[in-house]
Order: structure tokens, then sequence, then C-alpha cells
């Protein structure tokens, strides 16, 4: 659950129909485009059944260069558009720059190349991303003129957790109390978690860890390690060595308690350092910014955030250890053994993952734990420590821990599984474990191929469901891994597919990363980019939020009451929804400033992005 602008409650205008006079087809591809040695699909989207329909690549010059016919129906997508034809492209084998032509209808342009060509600048533009979020002083101006902001955080109070009620569980139930002999504490620096100013040691300790992991396997830009010394120094003062601190900010305000929180105010993140307040004033948690703990100092924490910043701090010593600099090596291990040691993993109760629990309500923990445990075997083996066997033997116990746990899930923020499959299997030298792992890794693939199949796109997530973006990457990440860990390509098709959806080629025909293929994202709800003057609409000259990855589609009961800002620039500047046509009862895509339920991007869409990019 992303951000709720609780004072903006006004009803969004119904979409409009599609028109009856629309174009005999559309045209689906991604519009990023196709590895040349990958399959290639796209789709016609049709009124009505287009049978053995001829169709035809073309080059930059306008050149037939394939030809051939679509395939069969796959289904209706909604009643606008009754037939989905799959086109196949995988012929078309020749770098270069295409067209589909058919049925009266054109593509986008899309390329054909390597690899790397393709998608190594990609996995730049996350890292701009993760720019554009950072908060503190250390900040990257870029095109949207970043300047230092929320620099208070430097003294910060420690309160204790809040207490929340109401149906959705995020309405403050309570006055906000400081922690009696705690703090102030220093949580400077870090990055935005989304659209908003909080930040959140769940989520970016994840997206922390898959960036993390993209710089030991395949190196990245050389932007990628900068950042993650960014992120991994936030971090490491978010756990002090008694005391791991979860969250700075908190989101929802009070009216009845007096206080605004995060999402109750539209503004840059500068402005809240100059404001004027003080105790009992509106405005005090905008500036002066709440720091809460997930535990008592000294006492066990919740075992999903101890995994995963364990296995950010272990992630960080084996590449200290791979650049020969064992003493940053060994503090790095030092600070993942201590918080794995924290974790509790007994009566654990709700886990604590933000407050509300409710903006993300995870429920796993033993894929952390694996992971965790697992890294820190891999770090400690990097340095020779005696201990390697020993987090060998644990993470082997949490993965059958998390196999007897039934899991149906797969790569995303409330699963880590894959990535501790990934780096487990190889550690347990071909023992009936690492083959049950495979099969694990198999089950989360085949459970995206079999919904896949009731889809006329080929897409395995649920457009009525939250994260459809970060979900596809996850997908894709996990067919990489696979064919990684096994040298099998069974889930190579699917896993292109997968990405193929996030690049464009879906119902709504847009790109799910802003700055990526031909139509994107351009009114994103993200305060900065919405009131730099500069980002919000990616007229030619003007700066975008290059690599964020927004939500994507979501179920149409989520848009019903949405607003704009107190505050926004209103975006798109006429209101018109460009994507309406495309929308079903159950399903809408609205790029529009209003809509956080698919306009607004994260910090983990993003990471989980770069990682199926850099395996690509």
């Amino acid at each position: 659950m992303r951000a709720l602008l609780a004072l903006c409650l006004v009803l969004v205008a119904a979409p409009a129909p599609a028109s009856a006079h629309a174009s005999p087809g559309l045209v689906r591809v991604d519009q990023v485009g196709y590895a040349t040695g990958e399959s290639k699909t796209a789709y016609l989207l049709a009124p009505r059944p287009a049978p053995g329909a001829r169709f035809s690549v073309v080059d930059e010059r306008g050149r037939d260069v394939h030809t051939g016919r679509v395939g069969a129906n796959a289904g209706a997508w909604s009643t606008a558009y009754t037939a989905v034809h799959p086109i196949d492209l995988s012929a078309v084998r020749t770098p270069g720059t295409y067209r589909v032509r058919v049925a009266g209808a054109e593509s986008p342009k899309f390329r054909v190349d390597s690899p790397d060509k393709l998608f190594a600048p990609l996995v730049a533009d996350t890292v701009n991303f993760f720019q554009v979020q950072r908060d503190g002083a250390d900040v990257v101006p870029g095109e949207l003129n970043r300047r230092p902001s929320h620099l208070t955080d430097r003294r910060a109070t420690v309160y204790e957790p809040p207490v929340f009620a109401g149906d959705g569980g995020d309405v403050p139930a309570a006055p906000l109390q400081p922690r009696a002999g705690a703090g102030p504490v220093d949580v400077e620096g870090g990055w935005f978690d989304a659209g908003d100013f909080v930040k959140f040691t769940h989520a970016s300790a994840y997206a922390l860890t898959e960036l993390l992991y993209v710089q030991r396997t395949t190196g990245g830009p050389a932007s990628l390690r900068r950042e993650t010394t960014h992120g991994l120094r936030w971090l490491d003062k978010m756990w002090d060595g008694r005391t791991l601190y979860v969250q700075v900010g908190i989101g929802t305000g009070s009216e009845e308690f007096g206080f605004l929180g995060d999402h109750d105010v539209w503004r840059l993140p500068e402005a809240d350092d100059a404001l004027q307040t003080g105790p009992g004033d509106a405005y005090q948690f905008i500036k002066y910014r709440p720091v809460f703990p997930a535990a008592p100092a000294g006492e066990p924490v919740s075992p999903n955030l101890a995994g995963r910043v364990s296995a950010a701090f272990a992630l960080a010593a084996q590449l200290a250890a791979g650049r020969g600099d064992r003493g940053e090596a060994r503090r790095w291990l030092t600070e993942a053994a201590s918080v794995y040691a924290q974790a509790r993993t007994t009566d654990v109760g709700e886990l604590v993952t933000a407050f509300p629990h409710a903006y993300y309500p995870e429920d796993s923990w033993q894929d952390d734990m694996e992971l965790g445990a697992t890294q820190l075997a891999l770090a400690a083996t990097a340095l020779g420590d005696p201990r390697a066997d020993r987090w060998t033997r644990e993470a082997a116990g949490w993965a059958r821990a998390y196999l007897d746990t039934s899991p149906w899930d797969t790569l995303n923020l409330y699963d880590t599984s894959a990535l501790a499959h990934a780096d487990l299997v190889p550690l347990l030298h071909g023992s009936a474990l690492a083959d049950r792992l495979i099969a694990d890794l198999r089950r989360q693939l085949d459970s995206g191929v079999e919904a896949a199949a009731g889809n006329p796109l080929g897409h395995a997530v649920d457009v009525t469901q939250f994260d459809a973006a970060t979900r596809s990457f996850g997908y894709a990440a996990t067919a990489q891994l696979y064919r990684r860990l096994t040298g099998s390509r069974a889930y190579d098709d699917f896993g292109t597919r997968q990405r193929n959806f996030a690049f464009g080629a879906n119902a709504w025909g847009t790109s799910l990363m802003i700055g990526a293929g031909t139509t994107y994202p351009q009114c994103p709800q993200h305060q900065v980019a919405n009131l730099s003057g500069l980002g919000v609409r990616g007229a030619p000259g003007m700066a975008i939020v290059r690599g964020a990855v927004v939500n994507g589609p979501n179920g149409a009961e989520n848009f019903e009451f949405i607003g704009i800002p107190d505050g926004a620039n209103a975006c798109p500047a006429d209101g018109v929804n460009r994507f309406a046509a495309y929308d079903r009862p159950d399903a809408r895509y609205l790029d529009d400033v209003r809509a956080w339920p698919s306009s607004e991007p994260a910090i983990d869409f993003t990471s989980t992005a770069a990682l199926a990019l850099a395996l690509s």
C-alpha cells in the first residue's frame, strides 16, 4: 500500500467509453526492444477477430524485413477489444529499429539489439531514480535541481511505536510519545521511499540488497557503487548495534491529535527545514521527523527486518572483500552478524514493516532469514571466517522452514526467497535440499506460467491488484536466476514476456518505467517531479524522473476516491485520461498525479527492475 493522501478525497470521473469508431486494431510491442536471440512477441488488439491477418515488420526506411500471419485469437481483452492475436517476431534478428504493420494499424518503434545495448542504459537510469530519491546533505542536484533536505534528521527524536486503528488500520489512535532515555539519533540521509518523503528500513534494505546483488553479479554502471554506498551509510545509521530503527517520518497525520503527517503536505523536501514550528504545532512532525524503533534497545527485532538488513550488510562485506579491502569487509560482516543475531524467531507475532503495518502488510519472514544467513555465509567464506559453515547450516534450516510454510509468492518486496535460493543452492553442493530449492524456483515460475496462460497478452500479473510492474520484473529476474543456476532455458520465453509487458506489450500500450520506450508515465505522483516545474510532462528539453518504475494498472475500485493534493500542479493539465479506452470495468491505468494506485514510483519497484535488466 502506497502513500494515501487522506486530505484529498475527490471523486475521479469515470473513464470515457472506448469509441465505437476506434482504429481497426492496436499493435502492442516492447517499446524498449528485443534482444537479438530471444523470442519476440507483439500483440494485435482488435475489435473483432482477425484470423490469418498478415503482418509486416518494416525498418526505418519503410522496407519490409519480415512478413507473416498473426497467431490464433488468444481471447478478448475487453468489450471494445474482443480479440488479441499474438504476433511472432522472433525471426527478426538483425540489429535495427522497426515497426509492425497489421490490419491497418502500426506499432510504436522498437529496437532489436544485444542485451547490453538495450538494457545497460536502463540500469543506469534506475540508478538515476535513486539519486533523485536521496535525502540529507549528500544529494545529487541532477535534472530536477535537488537540494539538501531534512538536515534536522541529524538529531531526530525517538518515539514509541505509534498506535493505529480504523478500517484501513492507518488512523492514528493516540498521540506520539517520545521514548524515555532514547536519542536523539542521527538518521540523516538515505532514500525517500516513493513519491513522498518517509524513509523505511524495510523497503530500503530490500532495494539496497537488489542493487548490491546487481553490483556483485554484473558490476553495473559506474554510478551504482556510489549509490549503494549512500544507501549503506544510512542503513548503518538505522542499526546502532542494539536498536534497529524502522522508519523516519510519519505518513498519516491526525486532526484529533493536532499533527500533520508527511502525506498531508505537498511540497519540496527542502522546504521542511525552513519551517518555523515546534511542539504542539501541526507542522512539528514535518520538520522534526519522528524516528521509530523496531523494538526496545537490546531486545529481539522482527525477523524479516533482521534478515534483509543483515543481507545488505553481508553483500557489502562480499564486495569489499572482492576489492581487497579486508578491513572494510570485516566491519560490514560484524554489522551483518550482529543484526542477524538479534532476530526474534519464536513468538514472532505481527511482522514489523512500517508504521502503520497496513502500508506494507508482509507476512513472510523465513525467506529473509534464509537470505541473511546465506549472504553471511558467502561473506565469511570470502574472508576465511570459520562461521561460514554455521551460517550455511542456518540458511539451510531457514530454507526448509520457508518451504514448510507452503509459500505462494514470488520475487517482490514481500518475498526474497528467489534471491536467497539462487545463492544458497551452490553452497549446498547438490544436496537433496538444493534440489528442493531449485524445485521451489520452478514453483514460483510455474505459478506465473499458469497465470499467464489465462491472460491473452501473456502477462502473469493480476492487473486488478497492486504491484503489477514490480511483480512482472520479479518474474523476469527469477527466470534469469533459474537459468544461471541450472543452465536450463525453459523459462526464458516466459520471463521475456513479463519484461515485454512492463515495457509496453500491455493493453494500455505504455511502458511502466519513466523514460523507457516511446510512451511512458508523464504525470507520476511524485512531489519533487511535480513541483520542480521540470519533469511532469516530458516535453522536449524538460527533465523527467528517468528510470522510475510506477505501480502500473490496478483494480478499478482503487481509483474511486483520489484527489489532487493541495499545492500540486494538475497533470495532465487538460485532465484528459488518455488511456481510458483501454480500461476494463475491473482494471484501470491512469497516468495522473492524483492516481497513486497506478502512477506513484517506488524504490522497491525500481530496484527489482534493475535486477531483471542487469541479469538479462
